[in-house]
């Protein structure tokens, strides 16, 4: 019995020891966000970046030639010359990829830095969220709530004495986007905390601004403004640690509260079904069958579908809901493609048993020395007949429109009853390339970069103009709209109903 309580205290002894160890390891090896990698660390990433893209990404030569791309990755050899910090790191490696043309492909923080960042409580930030399309830009939101000068709605010329072109073609360097599309490099720096968040790290933080702005009766001024200072505005800093920065719990919360929803306006006779996702996991297979049913049930005779939010995800979803509106069967793609089966980085690869499982069970090698999903290619989709919906649709569109977005979108465009409204899509309107994408774990930084693996073309009789879709009714915000906080997009739905509505009126008068 002794001996029993004995070796009980020794392991007791043992355990908290343990405990006491791993708990100073944990407090000395806390993440340093400043931790600069050596040329040598930055060379390994770099050559295994450059290596798995050509290796393996079917785009990587679809917009720019070879010789270009050869070119831009030298450029990105050249500047790790000496240490840099992850962000640094980061910086260079969007540059290079946003050369591709390919909005799929885009660089990642490392896990630890990510964490770090959703712990952050008193980091400072760029003021301004902003509104840009064309040649305009205004405020959207000013964190600094005191200011009574830049407002929402006012027009903004330059940032510290540089212009607002010169900041955002400077800025767009580093946005990838498919093809030549810069619809969706502006919807980027519009999104919430994009232009800040950018500006920043390709500028530099500073502790004021210099704004030239133009008043209401188009007069220019300068004001300068302080840096947005979280730890002085105690009464709104929740608020915009959500504004800006987001917990993973909050992004959670509200992703899977605006994913999907159904709102019927039964005095009307219009529909509202907002689809911001065709990610799996969401139920939208079931979504849309309880919605079409009581969109049936209901005598809904305008359907609207906004996409403006959707980044895409399954095209088994993006599929499903096309079904419903198609009035013939149609073909998700016309080819399905990807050029190697097999990796020299596999252990850099996140799922790269499943993903080559996958390819070798569903992919065949042709005469173009490509491994061709070939049921995608040759298969069509019949419409259903069950809850199918033969009213007017209008779909709503815009920079923010991605991947199986525009694949759905492209399904239905041609239809006679169908109008789609809005900006041009940020996804391509010739393909894409998506299907499969991977993590790719650079081994020294941690930095992640996501690898498309299939290529992925809709219509081969399309002309490849590096383009998205483009809206049939162009609705694009206007300074009054913004300053207003109006829904210029829906506002011009609703009107062409109006419209739809007294047409139908008038036709039926004796």
């Amino acid at each position: 019995m002794k001996r029993i309580l004995r070796i009980i205290r020794i392991s007791s002894l043992l355990f908290f020891s343990a405990v006491i160890v791993t708990g100073c390891g944990t407090l000395t090896s806390s993440f340093n966000p400043n931790k600069k990698y050596t040329p040598q660390q930055l060379e390994k990433d770099y050559t295994v970046f450059q290596n798995v893209l050509e290796e393996s990404h079917p785009g990587l030569y679809w917009y720019t030639s070879k010789d270009s791309m050869d070119h831009y990755f030298e450029w990105g050899k050249q500047q790790i010359k000496d240490s840099l910090t992850e962000p640094q790191f980061k910086q260079v490696l969007s540059y290079v990829l946003s050369k591709m043309d390919c909005g799929h492909t885009t660089v990642r923080s490392s896990k630890k830095y990510s964490k770090y960042l959703d712990t952050l409580r008193n980091e400072k930030f760029f003021p301004l969220s902003l509104k840009l399309w064309d040649d305009t830009t205004v405020v959207a939101a000013n964190l600094n709530r005191k200011d009574s000068i830049l407002k929402r709605g006012t027009v903004l010329q330059e940032i510290d004495h540089k212009t607002i072109k010169e900041i955002a073609d400077t800025l767009f360097k580093f946005i990838s986007s498919d093809g030549y599309n810069i619809t969706h490099k502006f919807q980027t720096l519009s999104n919430r905390g994009g232009f800040g968040s950018l500006y920043t790290n390709v500028y530099g933080s500073s502790n004021s601004y210099n704004i030239d702005y133009l008043d209401s009766a188009g007069k220019k001024h300068s004001v300068i403004i302080p840096v947005y200072d979280p730890s002085k505005d105690t009464l709104n800093r929740s608020a915009i640690r959500r504004f800006i920065l987001p917990t993973k719990k909050e992004r959670k919360r509200l992703n899977q509260q605006n994913i999907r929803s159904l709102r019927i306006d039964t005095a009307g006779h219009v529909a509202f079904l907002d689809v911001n996702s065709f990610g799996r996991g969401y139920l939208l297979k079931r979504f849309f069958r309880n919605s079409f049913h009581s969109i049936r049930k209901r005598h809904v005779q305008y359907l609207v579908i906004d996409m403006r939010g959707n980044g895409g995800g399954s095209v088994t979803n993006s599929t499903a809901l096309s079904k419903y509106l198609v009035n013939q069967k149609f073909k998700v793609c016309d080819s399905l493609y990807a050029i190697n089966r097999h990796s020299h980085y596999r252990e850099c690869i996140d799922k790269y048993f499943f993903n080559h499982l996958f390819m070798l069970a569903f992919t065949r090698k042709k005469k173009d020395g490509h491994f061709h999903f070939a049921y995608f290619e040759h298969h069509y989709f019949k419409p259903r007949k069950k809850n199918h919906f033969d009213g007017k649709s209008y779909v709503l569109i815009g920079g923010n429109s991605f991947s199986a977005t525009t694949l759905f979108t492209n399904s239905i465009i041609k239809q006679d009853n169908v109008l789609v409204i809005g900006e041009e899509t940020g996804g391509g309107s010739y393909g894409n390339t998506a299907w499969l994408i991977p993590d790719v774990k650079l081994p020294e930084t941690k930095l992640q970069f996501r690898l498309p693996l299939f290529r992925l073309v809709m219509d081969k009789n399309q002309i490849k103009t590096g383009h998205g879709i483009l809206p049939e009714v162009e609705a694009k915000p206007t300074v009054e709209a913004i300053r207003r906080n109006a829904d210029y997009k829906m506002d011009k739905v609703m009107e062409l109903i109006r419209s739809d509505k007294s047409e139908k009126i008038r036709a039926n008068c004796p």
